[in-house]
């Protein structure tokens, strides 16, 4: 198949995305697919490109370094487009997205998981990995999660929502010390803060709002962290996530030897199976079809709490849903074909 691999782009999470995308395209070139990585803002400005035969001659890949460990420099990426345009699909992205077969989202984080480029994809007749522009938008807003995790009784720490307009004093919260303070549609835990005390408290809500407007409140969880992948409706054994040092935060995540993980965790055979089953049952309240990975917390006394849905797992190579495939038999090669093959369902085609 012709292949594009989207990633990139102008969110915190640029990075990670460049390496899933790096890595993926590797992967499914070694599968005998002609693969076109794209960086969805800087595009590719050779306007004298034959669209048509782009994908037997190659376009080169974009350049990254890999992860650091603090979030990229939007404002210095934006000044690489050569036409100084702010429109959000770089050169000739969509072009090359319509020649292709499917186009691999590897985006992370803002225009990404929020749903718009998927809607917009939609709109070009554009097929694409992973949920469709609805679900990817209620996952990303985490005050839209809480909600209707709250009204299917999918377990999830108590917190509130915030506007930068409404930001109030510790006390008027009606929460409790110790808490999380995070932006509410952010991702890979940037701009995340535990807050134990109120001069930390002020500084955690000055913090998250640096990133966005909107902020969640919500009750500090003291355990064991997890995550559970589900691919076509089906759930992966569980991960457990242990930092050797604080909590799973950007450096935790993506630095190499921060983070001790362990699939299968090791957890009595039906706290295994409830949080397999909340995760599915978190596809089906927020409508994710095809792929995606929930985050839990499992406090001190056996309670489960989900935090949230992300609908483009990372695909690095510390990421944790291709840890959890790999429990089942399936290498990243193969992970990344089923990945196709299920979204491909979606338009009524097979890989």
């Amino acid at each position: 198949m012709d292949i594009v691999v989207l990633a990139g782009g102008l969110s915190t999470e640029r990075d990670v995305s460049l390496i899933t995308g790096k890595t993926v395209t590797k992967a499914l070139r070694e599968m005998g697919h002609r693969v076109i990585m794209l960086d969805v803002f800087l595009g590719y400005e050779n306007d004298d490109a034959d669209i048509s035969d782009i994908f037997a001659a190659g376009i080169p890949d974009p350049e990254n370094t890999g992860i650091p460990g603090q979030a990229p420099d939007i404002d210095a990426v934006k000044a690489l487009r050569s036409d100084k345009s702010v429109g959000f699909f770089g050169p000739n992205v969509i072009r090359i997205c319509q020649a292709a077969d499917i186009v691999f989202m590897a985006l992370h984080g803002e225009n990404g998981e929020n749903g718009k480029v998927q809607a917009a994809l939609d709109l070009f007749g554009i097929r694409y990995t992973g949920s469709g522009y609805l679900s990817s938008a209620m996952a990303m807003d985490k005050g839209i999660t809480k909600t209707l995790f709250e009204s299917a009784d999918i377990p999830t720490p108590n917190g509130i929502v915030l506007r930068k307009e409404e930001a109030c004093s510790l006390e008027d919260t009606g929460l409790t010390l110790p808490l999380v303070v995070k932006p509410c549609c952010g991702g890979s835990s940037i701009g995340v803060s535990i807050v134990r005390t109120g001069e930390e408290y002020a500084a955690a809500m000055r913090e998250a709002f640096k990133y966005e407007d909107e902020v969640i409140i919500e009750k500090y969880v003291k355990g064991r962290e997890f995550s559970v992948g589900v691919i076509d409706m089906k759930a992966l054994p569980v991960i457990e996530i242990a930092p050797v040092e604080g909590f799973y935060d950007y450096q935790n995540k993506y630095k190499a030897g921060s983070t001790v993980e362990t699939c299968p965790a090791d957890l009595p055979e039906d706290t295994a199976r409830r949080m397999q089953e909340i995760a599915v049952r978190v596809c089906e309240v927020l409508c994710l079809d095809t792929y995606s990975r929930m985050d839990f917390l499992m406090d001190t006394g056996g309670e489960l709490y989900c935090l949230e849905a992300n609908t483009l797992p990372g695909m690095t190579p510390t990421s944790l849903l291709p840890q959890e495939a790999a429990v089942l038999g399936m290498n990243f090669n193969a992970l990344c074909e089923e990945l196709i093959r299920v979204s491909l369902k979606k338009y009524g085609r097979y890989a």
